[in-house]
């Protein structure tokens, strides 16, 4: 039998560094501060009539991960300027342009604006989760809620 079984010392060890496929999650500064949504131009885009074009563009430059909180919710106000802007008829042929990692940064943006949101952003919101989830299934809500890069 063991001499000393109430021994915590083996707690302190960082299991993660001998895993070879850890990789952290830190960014360089000058990293995220490149990967920000053109505000000026996603809005052009709006005004054209381009919602497929505008949220690819603002869901490709998403700071994941950022540690820049101003930043951060810069990117969610572009994108919920898209998502609101975005008529309910034509949610469809959208997300359907979209390839499976997209509708994953979508469904975080979603699932972000549902925190602060007023009950008219809600209902919207709800149908551009109908249709993501229609796209990513089960499995794009879990990769979402299992990633530790947030937006």
């Amino acid at each position: 039998m063991s001499e000393n079984t109430r021994s915590s010392a083996f707690r302190k060890i960082d299991v993660d560094q001998f895993n070879e496929n850890f990789k952290e999650d830190e960014q360089p500064e000058n990293q995220s501060t490149t990967a920000i949504p053109d505000e000026s131009e996603i809005t052009t885009m709006i005004n054209q009539g381009r919602f497929a074009d505008a949220l690819k563009s603002a869901l490709k430059n998403a700071p994941l991960g950022s540690k820049n909180q101003q930043l951060r919710d810069n990117a969610l106000n572009v994108v919920m300027k898209v998502l609101l802007a975005t008529k309910l008829s034509q949610i469809d042929e959208v997300v359907a342009q979209l390839d499976v990692d997209m509708v994953d940064i979508l469904m975080k943006y979603i699932y972000k604006g549902f925190e602060k949101s007023t009950e008219k952003k809600s209902s919207h919101l709800l149908m551009w989760h109908e249709k993501a989830y229609a796209i990513g299934g089960a499995g794009s809500i879990i990769r979402v809620l299992t990633d530790r890069k947030r937006v």
